[in-house]
């Protein structure tokens, strides 16, 4: 007699309702994967088998529903396999399929464990420096003002009109310009904002003078340039449409601006005077508001001079075989002989890696309802079990009471 068999069943009984238990519990963490139990059975040189043992436990990779969350660091990765590559302090990488992060004191992003995720950091050009991963640290610093070098805009000008008959053009004098618009604001190298406004004078069928302003000021003694259309209204000249403004001075301590004004595209039709674009590159001085994290992984910086900023980019990291990860708690896995290397690249669609989805968050991949299912079969195998024990016992029981 054994009791080897239904002894065996009582353990792999247990331990499969250690794993459904355990299941269960998680069904509400971020970014757990369920397991599964594996069993096999036990033969020593017989027909007769042995019972049971457990084989091992294998981990369902599939990916949870995408639960929007709000929180813009919190990530999920969508329509891939990836994992989020974490670095501890101490340099132990982990990876991980829960996106709840937040910016430490230090600006790391990092879960709650203290992990930090890793990527690409910003070279001082502001590109993507490569190489490595590196942890990601968000920069708050302000950001440095930058002074306007060019300016981009285009007009229509009302070729209806007549030439003005009050001359010169005087800007306090609507009499002697046909019309004006601003074309500012333009930031100095301290970031300070100046109107820049222009006014155009027609004098001829075909002709206009521009004159400028800066702070209600005349830039130059006459007119700034002078614009050409041919018989179809489009402009000719001057030579692209550009003229430059040189050596403006504020006398506020702000270098001398020079500013290329590009009016290509601007034509003179049978239509009123007005503006259809408008667009200059300087900006005054801002300290950042948010950041957000892209599809591909890149980290967008808003400030509060409405500027963005590129502030790194995350990766995400695959394997060949991912139940070979060594769980180690806290939602991260370790990299193991058996999972294979860890292929590292940058997020997308399209990519085996997958891309990311800000202000959402993977749920478990936990189905309730077959794991209940389970927790009954499991309740069952295991006191189908015991009554084989009991059974044995009987019978030994019973051999020992013969007189």
């Amino acid at each position: 007699m054994s009791f080897s068999q239904g002894i065996s069943g009582l353990n792999v009984a247990a331990a499969n309702l250690d794993v459904i238990g355990n299941n269960i519990a998680n069904s509400g963490t971020v970014g757990y994967k369920s397991a599964a139990a594996t069993f096999q059975d036990i033969y020593a040189g017989s027909r007769v088998g042995l019972g049971a043992s457990v084989s091992g436990v294998t981990q369902n990779f599939t990916q949870g529903v995408p639960q929007s969350s709000g929180r813009p660091l919190d990530v999920a990765i969508v329509n891939g396999s990836g994992f989020y590559r974490l670095a501890s302090p101490s340099g132990e990488v982990l990876y991980s399929r829960n996106g709840q992060f937040t910016p430490d004191k230090d600006g790391y992003i990092v879960n709650a464990q203290g992990l930090r995720l890793t990527g690409y950091g910003v070279t001082a050009n502001g590109g993507l420096s490569g190489g490595t991963p590196t942890a990601l640290q968000i920069q708050t610093a302000s950001m440095n003002p930058n002074a306007t070098t060019s300016v981009e805009t285009e007009f229509n000008l009302d070729a209806r009109q007549a030439v003005p008959t009050k001359t010169p053009f005087d800007a306090t004098d609507s009499g002697t310009f046909n019309y004006s618009n601003s074309i500012g604001p333009v930031y100095d190298s301290l970031g300070n904002p100046h109107e820049l406004t222009a006014y155009f004078v027609k004098t001829g069928a075909n002709a206009w003078d521009v004159y400028t302003q800066a702070d209600g000021t005349a830039i130059g003694a006459g007119a700034t340039t002078s614009l050409t259309f041919d018989n179809n209204g489009n402009l000719t000249a001057p030579a692209g449409g550009t003229f430059n403004i040189a050596g403006l001075n504020f006398a506020n301590g702000s270098a001398a601006m020079n500013m290329a004004v590009d009016l290509s595209g601007t034509t003179q039709f049978g239509n009123p005077n007005g503006m259809s674009k408008l667009k200059q590159d300087g900006y005054t001085a801002g300290t950042l508001t948010s950041f957000s994290i892209n599809p591909d992984g890149t980290i967008t910086g808003k400030f509060s001079n409405e500027q963005t900023k590129l502030m790194g980019q995350v990766v995400l990291s695959s394997f060949a075989n991912p139940n070979g990860l060594e769980p180690k708690g806290g939602n991260a896995w370790g990299e193991t002989l058996a999972s294979g290397p860890a292929l590292t690249s940058t997020p997308g669609e399209g990519t085996k890696q997958g891309a990311l989805a800000s202000g959402v968050v993977e749920s478990s991949n936990v189905d309730l309802t077959s794991e209940l299912v389970n927790l009954i079969v499991a309740q069952r195998s295991y006191q189908a079990n015991a009554q084989t024990v009991k059974t044995q016992d009987q019978v030994v029981q019973t051999l020992i009471n013969i007189r």
